[in-house]
């Protein structure tokens, strides 16, 4: 059985799957382009430790104004 989740929830692991992604592709770069790209795995990892203290995410902001474009368009779509 496949369990709902709420947008808490599906907004952590959306985080979570971006931030990794990044890691992995900053890693990725440096082993075939240039060690520079490190510096985007560490400013990852920096963010990620920030936000853990100040609560702040640029993501999760990015998410909340989609969101809330989301339930503005079907109010407006109800209103017509």
């Amino acid at each position: 059985m496949i369990k709902k989740t709420n947008y808490y929830s599906m907004k952590e692991r959306i985080i979570r799957g971006v931030a990794g992604s990044m890691i992995l592709i900053s890693v990725i770069l440096t082993l075939l382009v240039s060690t520079y790209w490190l510096i985007l795995a560490a400013l990852v990892g920096l963010n990620l430790l920030q936000s853990s203290f100040t609560r702040f995410c640029p993501l999760e902001c990015a998410l909340d104004k989609q969101e809330a474009k989301k339930k503005e368009n079907k109010l407006y779509r109800t209103m017509d």
